[in-house]
């Protein structure tokens, strides 16, 4: 056994991020084909609980103390730096040493492992938040839902099961945001998860792509992209590529946009006309005014994780207000999760499934897509991915 475990750790280390997960789900696999109904019982059903382990954790700051005490810590250490009672703290930890979130040294004795110094980052502490207070609501009313609905496709974004869960007959991000603590897990997971180390600009190109691009013309327009993070991305990749890099969305995000210089922030809704358009006649004036109806089309019309909130309907609407701007020149740069068509990993289905409950909307395959696309009279040219463990892609889309 010691021998087959080494040998898995020594394949492990010097796998891709790729390879990492396909061992993991390898492992899972055996494992899995070792149970019995009680361990089948077992893992699905207290999976809440894990959660709500890990968030009591957060709460009581525990799995950063663990991570910094550089050693093993008593109940009684634990039990003074947390303010929680050394009884409940002896089962707790216990709990969380089982399912494999510490590791327990000793008889009263934790330290931290590789899972505790994961939950001790930012973005794991916002993402599990996020899921814990907004999303696993929704799932808990999921079977309802569906069988009320005998089992359709959702495809109403104002009928899913956010509405039902959270007694609202709001959109769900309306609804989110009259509620602060819940909103704030969310924009720190987006946040976070956009500071990602690969990007659809380690792989698209850019500068092929805009070579001999007039500076006076918008190269680059971000549309519904939050506070700035792509744009400020974009700008510093590529400095010098010529042309005006316009970030757009709501009002709210707009008023709260980093001051990344050589960036104009723009307030558009993406289901109204596209502002930034092209002027199809050769003799209309080469200028750029955001607010002139001759404004000259942009090179690049980019959208990142915007389309999977949304049902085909909505996307379909979406297309066709930029396609109306786009002039031949034009690339509409899609960067969104494209799912295989078979074998799909757990992360993706379930994020699938996560679209669902909150929007009606899904994450695609690239079949799914060029279906889409043909319908509102746009084509896929190319898909580069550039994270194949969660399957982000950016498709380059143009007029058909």
């Amino acid at each position: 056994m010691d021998a087959a475990i080494a040998s898995i750790k020594q394949l492990a280390s010097t796998a891709t991020a790729d390879e990492r997960r396909q061992i993991i789900a390898t492992l899972h696999d055996a494992a899995y084909s070792l149970e019995d109904s009680n361990d089948t019982i077992h893992r699905f059903g207290y999976l809440h609980l894990q959660t709500a382990a890990v968030k009591i954790g957060f709460d009581l700051n525990l799995f950063k103390y663990l991570s910094e005490a550089g050693g093993p810590l008593t109940l009684e250490q634990i039990a003074q730096k947390t303010g929680a009672e050394k009884m409940f703290l002896s089962r707790y930890m216990s709990y969380l040493a089982s399912v494999g979130t510490v590791k327990q040294v000793a008889k009263d004795q934790y330290a931290a492992n590789n899972v505790t110094k994961n939950l001790t980052e930012k973005v794991s502490i916002a993402g599990i938040s996020h899921c814990f207070e907004t999303i696993g609501p929704q799932y808990q009313e999921l079977p309802v839902f569906l069988k009320k609905t005998a089992y359709r496709n959702p495809s109403d974004e104002m009928h899913t099961v956010s509405q039902d869960a959270w007694g609202t007959p709001l959109h769900h991000f309306a609804w989110l945001g009259t509620q602060p603590e819940k909103l704030g897990y969310f924009n720190d997971y987006m946040a976070f998860r956009r500071e990602a180390d690969v990007s659809w600009l380690s792989v698209y190109p850019v500068a092929e792509e805009t070579k001999g691009w007039s500076p006076e013309r918008p190269v680059y327009v971000n549309i519904g992209g939050g506070i700035g993070h792509q744009c400020a991305q974009f700008k510093e990749k590529y400095p010098n590529v010529p042309g005006r890099v316009v970030l757009q969305d709501l009002p709210h995000s707009i008023e709260k946009a980093l001051p990344t210089p050589g960036v104009e922030n723009m307030v558009h809704n993406f289901f109204e006309p596209q502002p930034i358009k092209g002027q199809h006649n050769p003799m209309s004036v080469c200028r750029i005014d955001l607010t002139d109806s001759e404004a000259i089309g942009a090179k690049f019309y980019f959208f990142r994780g915007v389309m999977h909130n949304h049902p085909d309907h909505k996307i379909r609407q979406i297309l066709l207000n930029t396609k109306a701007a786009m002039t031949p020149e034009s690339v509409l740069l899609l960067d969104e999760w494209v799912l295989p068509e078979t074998g799909v990993n757990a992360y993706a289905a379930s994020m699938d499934l996560t679209m669902m409950v909150a929007f009606a909307a899904m994450e695609r395959s690239e079949s799914h897509w060029r279906e889409i696309l043909a319908d509102v009279g746009l084509k896929i040219v190319k898909t580069y991915r550039y994270n194949p463990v969660s399957y982000e892609s950016v498709m380059d889309v143009r007029l058909a």
